[in-house]
């Protein structure tokens, strides 16, 4: 393409000859400088009308405003609509873990009011900067994994506090005679009867005929019968090879088959089957061999009240059972 420029004063003219790389450049500038002016122009028409209020460009500035106002609302709500549905789900599982912990503490012998104490906290204030949306989200998300993990935590600390009880409420240490005198103890003795040395396979308590007799621990009765040598007789098992025999009662209360809970009245005190008067013949047997009930019935007394729920009174009463010496007939 080839330009000529005159000029009509000197009487000279000039020609320009625009190749097509040239003549492309020329016109992307002339573009570029077109766009920056009438830029520059709205945006110096638009200032001025907004500042001065011309009608036409106050009402599309407040419609600019109004939909950016729109969106940013828009956006705030649906945040918030999720920070409520979090905050929702984070009160749910407090209150879980609130329930948990209550559990756990009544398992643990600890009270509940304990571990509602709000713990002390202080110290000088340092202002720092208000969290982002984003900082919100990302705590909140944190604060629900620990809650998770808490949870999950506490859980498993409740099932097995809650099965070591159950252990525990199965060791026969409870008295089964609460007004009865202790009389022949376990081991050798003179028979009452025969006058003989004969190994006597319990205790006996002495009290009045028709004082209730109490299960020493939880269990089910696997016989309830009348023997020639027990008379009335029932027999709990408490699991782990572990049962208990009541003798000479005047009359049961239970039948075979019943699940009998600790310090249950079963029976009452009698003379029944090979007997010289109203008492209770009391035995613990360990796989069928009898052991000596003042053992258990002694760390049952040994063991203060709120320890008799802990895990130590459980794992202590277990080992009890599990390690003291066999003794046959």
């Amino acid at each position: 393409m080839q330009l000529i420029i005159t000029d009509a004063w000197l009487a000279k003219s000039r020609a320009i000859h625009l190749s097509g790389g040239k003549l492309l450049l020329a016109g992307v500038l002339a573009s570029f400088t077109l766009m920056l002016v009438a830029a520059g122009l709205y945006h110096w028409v638009f200032l001025k009308g907004a500042r001065e209020g011309w009608p036409v460009v106050g009402t599309l500035v407040r419609l600019v405003v109004k939909d950016e106002f729109d969106q940013r609302d828009r956006f705030m709500r649906e945040n918030l609509d999720v920070l409520a549905r979090k905050l929702g789900e984070m009160q749910a599982k407090m209150t879980q873990l609130e329930s948990l912990g209550e559990r756990v503490s009544g398992l643990a012998g600890v009270s509940p009011n304990d571990i509602k104490i709000k713990p002390g906290q202080g110290g000088a204030l340092v202002s720092g900067r208000s969290l982002s949306m984003a900082e919100l989200q990302s705590t909140l998300a944190d604060l629900d994994r620990l809650t998770d993990q808490r949870t999950d935590l506490m859980t498993v600390m409740e099932s097995r506090l809650f099965d070591q009880k159950i252990r525990s409420m199965m060791v026969p240490t409870q008295q089964p005679v609460a007004a009865g005198n202790l009389g022949s103890l376990f081991g050798w003795r003179i028979d009452p009867i025969t006058g003989q040395s004969a190994l006597h396979t319990g205790l006996d308590f002495q009290a009045n005929q028709g004082v209730p007799i109490l299960a020493a621990a939880g269990g089910i009765v696997v016989t309830q019968e009348f023997h020639s040598a027990y008379g009335n007789m029932i027999e709990i098992d408490h699991g782990n090879d572990l049962i208990t025999r009541y003798a000479h009662a005047s009359r049961t209360l239970v039948k075979k088959g019943d699940l009998i809970k600790r310090g249950q009245k079963i029976a009452e005190v009698g003379n029944t089957g090979r007997s010289t008067g109203p008492h209770l013949h009391f035995e613990v047997l360990v796989q069928g061999i009898p052991q000596d009930p003042g053992k258990f019935l002694a760390a049952g007394r040994n063991l203060a009240p709120q320890q008799a729920n802990r895990t130590a009174g459980a794992g202590s009463a277990m080992a009890l059972a599990k390690s003291a010496p066999l003794e046959r007939r």
